[in-house]
C-alpha cells in the first residue's frame, strides 16, 4: 500500500458528484449528447484549407499606420 492512499477518504466534490449521478442516472447521456453537438465533428479538410488560405497576414506592428489610407 502506498504511503500516500487514503482508503477511506473521499472529498466533498467526488462526494457531490457521486450524488449528482445517483439522482440523475442520465445526466452522462445527456453529457455526452450536448459534447456531440458542439465539439464531436468530422472536418472538412478542404475546407479548412481554403480558411487558413483565406487568412490576411498580420502586420508586424498590429497599431502601425503604414498603408492605412489615413497615413501621411
Amino acid at each position: 500500500m502506498s504511503i500516500f492512499a487514503r482508503p477511506h477518504y473521499t472529498s466533498e466534490v467526488t462526494s457531490f458528484i457521486e450524488e449528482l449521478k445517483a439522482n440523475k442516472p442520465s445526466l452522462e447521456a445527456e453529457q455526452r449528447q450536448g459534447r456531440a453537438i458542439w465539439w464531436d465533428k468530422k472536418l472538412d479538410l478542404t475546407e479548412q484549407a481554403d480558411y487558413l488560405d483565406a487568412a490576411v497576414a498580420q502586420q508586424p506592428y498590429v497599431y502601425g499606420t503604414s498603408g492605412h489610407p489615413n497615413s501621411k
